[in-house]
């Protein structure tokens, strides 16, 4: 049994459902530059209205700290939300003063969907604030979550308001939970992650927590010479943070204690300095050029990684392998994204990647279809690969008891 319900075990028929979705979409001179999360939050809402349903939906869009924005307002998404719902009745307040939040949810009819202004522009969403959390209950008799990537946030929408109604989550919610469960909670081994970035201090919590429990611990980007520093490599110009020296050695110690196998590059491709077209030269990491900058992976640390790859049964991926927004310094990242991407096509591995930049380069390589689940989550994903309890999934899981 689940440790959360899910759409299959609540009856939402005649009943008002307030959906949390994530509509934070990136927005270009007033329009909507990619919509993704509202393709992703229409699954559940169609179901929703399917069953019989009437959906009162909420979600938050930058940062406007409490304060009604007019570049933060909700209305821009309205037309794309609703080329989304296959003609169902759309509607949007876009405001919370007086009761017009209240008015218009109580007049929603089975198969019509209300939209509601931007949470943050009321500061008892960030807050969590007690009232403002009982405020959203009394728009609707459950509650459902669809916004794992928010998950990790104690706000009204998220935590306040689950405590206060039959709450579930909603597809894609169930979807991010049931992926990540299968990478690290009852993976299939032998299990490798792939970690990548600029800087061991962002991701310390990240890999304290995967070596007590990946196999393979495959390690990128510029944290990487950060290791090679600490094994008294001269890393030339490379970007690298001296002061975390001792931290990864550390981590190396404990790794070994794991009996976790740290891979480290072994060959870097090198410049001079970090630009498109920029002329690149192959080196072994025991021999970088003090004038150069290595900033991606060997033709020998990727086929090595790919081997590894290729061992596996489950694979995590959170960060780029190199520079991958400059070309040719994206290689690394393409090729071993292709062989994940490849064993999980041929059915011999679960792959699961996330965050801001590991889409970007996962969408670069023309590998993230190719993946078992790519989240759309940033902070979430990363605070769940830490192994912290988020709030919001908290309370699902308070509420499914």
């Amino acid at each position: 049994m689940s440790e959360f319900k899910t759409l299959d075990d609540l009856d939402f028929s005649g009943r008002r459902v307030l959906l949390r979705a994530d509509l934070n979409v990136p927005l270009n001179s007033g329009g909507i530059a990619d919509n993704a999360r509202i393709r992703h939050a229409a699954i559940s809402i169609l179901e929703l209205l399917d069953g019989g349903a009437s959906v009162v939906l909420t979600s938050h869009l930058g940062r406007p700290k409490g304060k009604a924005m007019p570049e933060f307002s909700l209305k821009p998404i309205v037309l794309a939300l609703a080329a989304e719902l296959k003609g169902a009745k759309l509607s949007f307040v876009d405001g919370w003063d007086g009761t017009r939040a209240e008015d218009a949810a109580g007049k929603l009819r089975p198969g019509e969907v209300l939209l509601l202004e931007n949470l943050r522009f009321e500061p008892g969403e960030e807050a969590n604030d007690e009232k403002f959390a009982a405020r959203l209950a009394s728009l609707a008799d459950i509650y459902v979550d669809d916004a794992f990537s928010c998950a990790h946030r104690a706000h009204a929408s998220i935590d306040g308001v689950a405590r206060k109604l039959p709450a579930a989550a909603g597809r894609l919610m169930q979807k991010e939970l049931e992926a990540l469960g299968a990478a690290l909670e009852h993976p299939e081994h032998p299990l490798a992650a792939i970690v990548g970035g600029n800087k061991i201090s962002t991701k310390l919590g990240l890999l304290e927590h995967l070596m007590a429990k990946v196999d393979h611990l495959l390690i990128g980007g510029a944290m990487a010479h950060t290791f090679l520093l600490a094994g008294g490599l001269d890393i030339g110009k490379s970007l690298a943070e001296p002061d975390m020296v001792d931290t990864a050695n550390r981590i190396l110690k404990e790794a070994a204690e794991a009996e976790c196998n740290v891979l480290l590059p072994t060959d870097v491709m090198v410049a001079d300095r970090l630009a498109n077209g920029a002329e690149g030269a192959l080196a072994p990491v025991a021999a970088i050029p003090p004038d150069k900058m290595a900033l991606d992976i060997g033709p020998e640390t990727i086929a090595r990684r790919s081997e590894i790859v290729a061992t596996c049964r489950t694979v995590i991926w959170n960060g780029p392998m190199g520079a991958f927004e400059f070309k040719p310094f994206d290689t690394g990242t393409n090729r071993l994204a292709d062989a994940v991407a490849k064993a999980t096509e041929a059915g011999t591995l679960t792959s699961i990647a996330g965050g801001g930049d590991t889409m970007a380069a996962l969408v670069q390589a023309g590998a993230e279809k190719r993946f078992s689940y790519v989240s759309l989550a940033g902070g979430a994903f990363l605070e769940w690969l830490e192994g912290r309890d988020l709030p919001g999934i908290e309370a699902l899981k308070e509420n499914g008891k």
